[in-house]
């Protein structure tokens, strides 16, 4: 019997983590992409659109920027809402609202709708990043979340490669009714949402126990090995919802990446006009090919680094080193001779800003219990996406002041410096090296 049992169980082990991750993870995947090619593709919009609209280059900054300041406003309370009504209907609620200011944003005439605009796409999106992590962790265990969160979010750098020539295709030969180019790329990248939102309310399950797509044995095991993993652990700590977002260390990692968000935000909103500026001949579209080079390299970084991180069971120095890889190559791209060289230290700059995220999600899980961690990193992301207000709008502002992108790119690198001190200060502590091991 105990034998019979043993087997069933490694039967279960290989098939029905395997099943849950192609049902989930590509379908996340997918969503996710969808939603940065619609937060970022004003990074491409502006090669038309800042001309069009008469907008400065801290104008454009301070529009790009706003949408996290909607975002950080309303994080926390989509997230209980997501808690109330359910994965499914939150985050399909979410698609379809983001997806249809959006397309709204192609009717703007006034930077002042702009930033309205920008600013209730924060609201509608928020809470979709940490709503999925959380919605993971109703599905995988520990030792398959690390993997399946750097899958996940490998769909940033991906939507970069896949929005830039996407975009600026769109925005190069797509015209009529009277809407310019970049008019028309805002609206057609807004049906994908919401596409989604619909897609999302029929397909996402919210609990193992409702997965029809499970034989009942599989949903029967995935639910006890689910009710394990959220067992409490005796040396991480179950916190309310107040005392998780106000616990000193996930204020410390808020701070952490505020000041990552400026480095990676700004150079991804300014990395369309930074290729332009270094190759004055670049056509839209050709500036849309070039922008994806490094992203391409960031992701295949990403996924390496991260599969390192796991191997080795480190999170501590796998979160710091990426950024201090960062902070260097940004600093040097003020030096750079040509275009070839500058993308190569770009590339560089986002590998180590990419390879960051995923042995960062894991930092809140080594001190607090899974639940409260859920809330944590809410926090985290609320917190710290104020960095992608305050990104944008900094290295517009320099440009205006000195004529350059560059020395804009040099402050942010200051910044992730400030980062690299702060995770490498975590973990020279005692409690660190403790919690790690």
């Amino acid at each position: 019997m105990q034998s019979a049992a043993a087997s069933d169980h490694e039967r279960m082990e290989r098939t029905v983590p395997r099943k849950v991750f192609w049902r989930i993870i590509p379908f996340c995947f997918a969503l996710y992409i969808i939603s940065y090619i619609d937060r970022a593709n004003i990074g491409y919009a502006a090669l038309q659109m800042n001309a069009e609209l008469a907008l400065s280059s801290q104008a454009f900054g301070f529009a790009a920027g706003i949408f996290f300041i909607g975002y950080f406003l309303f994080e926390v309370p989509s997230n209980v809402a997501l808690l109330k009504f359910g994965p499914r209907k939150w985050i399909a609620r979410i698609l379809l609202s983001w997806g249809v200011v959006s397309m709204l944003t192609a009717f703007v005439q006034t930077a002042a709708q702009l930033y309205v605009l920008r600013f209730l796409l924060g609201v509608a999106e928020a809470g979709f990043f940490p709503g999925i992590i959380l919605y993971l962790t109703l599905w995988f265990r520990t030792k398959e979340q690390a993997t399946v969160i750097a899958l996940f979010t490998a769909a940033i750098p991906v939507s970069y490669i896949l929005g830039g020539p996407m975009s600026t295709l769109i925005m190069e030969h797509v015209s009529g009714f009277g809407l310019s180019g970049w008019r028309w790329m805002m609206l057609i990248e807004g049906v994908p949402a919401l596409l989604g939102g619909i897609a999302t309310y029929w397909l996402l399950t919210d609990r193992p126990d409702q997965a029809k797509w499970l034989s009942e044995p599989e949903r029967t095991w995935l639910a006890s090995e689910m009710a394990t993993e959220h067992a409490p652990a005796a040396n991480r700590r179950t916190l309310g919802t107040f005392a998780a977002i106000t616990h000193p260390k996930v204020l410390y990692l808020g701070v952490i990446y505020f000041a990552y968000q400026c480095g990676s935000l700004g150079v991804g909103y300014w990395l369309p006009q930074i290729v332009k500026g270094l190759s004055t001949e670049a056509s839209t579209f050709e500036v849309g090919l070039i922008s994806t080079l490094p992203y391409i390299v960031a992701t295949i970084g990403m996924v390496v680094w991260s599969r390192h991180s796991d191997k080795q069971g480190e999170r501590y120095l796998h979160t710091a080193l990426p950024l201090l890889a960062a902070t260097l190559a940004l600093g040097a791209i003020g030096l750079a001779a040509n275009t070839f060289v500058a993308v190569a230290l770009i590339s560089v700059a986002l590998t180590g800003l990419y390879a960051f995220k995923a042995p960062f999600w894991a930092l809140p899980g080594l001190f607090l219990s899974r639940n409260t961690a859920a809330i944590a990193i809410a926090a985290i992301n609320s917190v710290g996406n104020l960095g992608g207000f305050a990104g944008p709008y900094l290295i517009g502002l320099v440009k205006d002041s000195t004529g350059s992108a560059i020395a804009g790119l040099i402050f942010l690198a200051v910044l992730i410096f400030i980062a690299f001190m702060m995770v490498w200060f975590a973990w020279l502590s005692s409690d660190s090296r403790t919690e790690e091991a």
